[in-house]
Parts: C-alpha cells; structure tokens; sequence
C-alpha cells in the first residue's frame, strides 16, 4: 500500500479536493492501526461533513472499512439471504417480526443488530428483556442457526468493519454523525461485510428521525443504494414516515410484546403494514416468488419461526417478560 500523510489526505479534502483511491486506502488502514491520530482522523471527518464526497470516493471509504476486518459468507445454505436495516426512531421494532416473517417465506435472514442509539433501546436491547435470549453468536453458530431456523438476529462480531466502530465513537464526539457519506459508508460497510445477498433498507424521515427533511432522507437512500449495488449486493430503499412514533409501544419488553401480537395476527395496523411491505421488499430482492407474506403472517407460520429463533439463542419465547417497578398513569382532562 503506498504511503501518504495525513495531513497531506487532510488538506486535499479541506481544499474541496477529491481524494484519490490509494489516499482513502492508507487513511482508513492507517487509522485502525493506530498511526493516524483521532486529532487527524476528526479534522478529515469534519472536511468531508462540509465538502462532500463523489460517489467514487464514498465507494471506495465503504470498501476501505470492510477490508479492515473480515467477511462473512452464507454461500453454504441452501436458501437466498435478505437482510434490512432501518435508520431508527421511536417504536421502530420492525425487525423482531420481520425476520422471522421472511424466514418462514423461505429466505434466510441474518439480521446483525445494534445497540441503543440516542434515545430509542436498540433491536439487541429488546430482545434481551426475554429470559435466557442472548445476543453474541459465533460465525460458526449463526450459520448453523440459519440452515436450521432461517433467521438469526444477534450482534456484530468485532472482526466485522473495525474502523468502523473507531470512526462511529469519533464522529459521535466531533459533531460530525450528520454526514451522509459518513452515514452511508458506516451502515453500508457493515451490511456488505456481512455477506447478505439482498439488502432493503428502510430509511425514516420526520421528526423522530435521523433525516428531517424528505430531500436528506432520499439522498441517504440514494447513497447507500448506490454503495449496495456497487458492491454486487441487491439493495433497495423505501422512505417512511417518523413523523409519529411506530405503533403503540416505545420501551423494550413492551415493544417485544407488541411484535408478538403482531406475529399473532394482531398488533397496530401501521406496524403490520410496514412489516409486511419490507418483507415483500425483501423476497423481491433475494429473487423469490413466494406465499405474500401478509398470508404467511395470518397462517401462524411466522409465530413458529419466531418461537424456533427465540429458543436457538437461549430465549424462552413463552417466560413473561419484565414489568416496570414503577408506574405512573396520565390520564387525559377530555
């Protein structure tokens, strides 16, 4: 790899430049290593958050970042793998009664989730309200979990995109989360790395959401589209609403609840609507015809999936969930 200087890569982007290949190469390996400093690395975060970036240079950032750590490959199932990832806001437990969903469609769906970001509990978090449920898998266990239940929901393991989590706490400290090309290459470089063969991606816009405005939200979209296709993955984006909280429930053993209801055939209509339109998504992508899945959803067959993925990691998908200690009832004047 040829050698630059980060104050050199640093200059080039403030001046509006566009950085070539061989600089973003040795900048993001340099940085995981430890030789570029977080001084260094937050002032080119801030010069790309106020300058931009081409679509070149943001493929070649993701690709940077993946090549930092190593790659999973689902090449061994029998099945397509689909996977979504959502920008997040309030309510947003999509994720729990989708994968089970699709996997009961006939498309396996490794689902590596995150923590809580801001203020809403992250997937990882509601889930672990259920007894016993745990959220850390090996490789070798997520494959097996996947050839035998279809779905699989659990945490990035450390070797996917290290420069990734260094960059997310920099960018988290130095006012620099904004930045669409930082965004996109963050998600993207961890969905790709991932192996998944089809990506849907659900990017909200509102005021519980990350992108407030319609032209921001469908910018991110385009970007991480872009990002997906050009890295052979078959990716697709819908733009939904944040403007309100997703269904009834925002806390995590309640949303966990919720998501049930939904597999059960219940739950809020809005919640129902948005799964079963990914789902759809996320068929199309991995190029399978099947049952619609608002049928699969009505049959049980989504529930039986559910309960199989729930008990593979050591959860009791039948144990009552936790109940708040302290409660306080508002009720309305009128």
């Amino acid at each position: 790899m040829a050698e630059h200087d980060a104050v050199e890569v640093i200059l080039a982007k403030r001046d509006g430049g566009e950085l070539s290949d061989s600089q973003i190469d040795w900048m993001i390996a340099a940085y995981t290593r430890g030789v570029v400093a977080e001084e260094q690395m937050s002032a080119l975060n801030m010069a790309i958050l106020l300058n931009g970036m081409s679509r070149r240079e943001i493929a070649r950032w993701t690709a940077a970042m993946i090549a930092s750590g190593e790659r999973m490959s689902f090449s061994s199932l029998d099945r397509p793998t689909a996977d979504k990832h959502s920008t997040g806001g309030v309510g947003d437990k999509i994720t729990l009664p989708l994968a089970p969903l699709v996997a009961a469609c006939g498309v396996a769906v490794p689902q590596l989730s995150g923590r809580g970001l801001g203020h809403t509990g992250g997937t990882l978090d509601k889930l672990e309200s259920i007894p016993g449920w745990r959220a850390s898998l090996s490789n070798e266990e997520m494959l097996a979990q996947l050839g035998s239940v279809g779905a699989v929901i659990c945490a990035a393991g450390e070797g996917l995109a290290p420069a990734d989590r260094k960059l997310y706490a920099l960018r988290d400290v130095t006012g620099t989360v904004e930045s669409i090309p930082l965004i996109a290459s963050s998600i993207m470089s961890k969905k790709i790395a991932e192996g998944t063969g089809a990506l849907v991606l659900d990017v909200k816009v509102g005021a519980g959401a990350f992108m407030k405005t319609l032209a921001s939200a469908q910018e991110l979209a385009r970007t991480m589209v872009d990002l997906g296709t050009d890295a052979g993955v078959n990716t697709v984006a819908l733009v939904t609403d944040m403007a309100t909280p997703l269904g009834l429930t925002a806390g995590n053993a309640i949303e966990v609840t919720e998501s049930v209801e939904v597999l059960a055939g219940g739950g809020p209509a809005d919640v129902v609507e948005l799964t079963v339109a990914l789902a759809r998504e996320m068929l199309a992508a991995a190029g399978v015809s099947g049952p619609d899945p608002a049928d699969v959803l009505a049959s049980g067959k989504a529930m039986d999936a559910w309960r199989a993925m729930i008990s593979a990691q050591g959860g009791d998908p039948s144990a009552p969930l936790p109940v708040a200690r302290e409660t306080h009832v508002v009720t309305a004047p009128t």
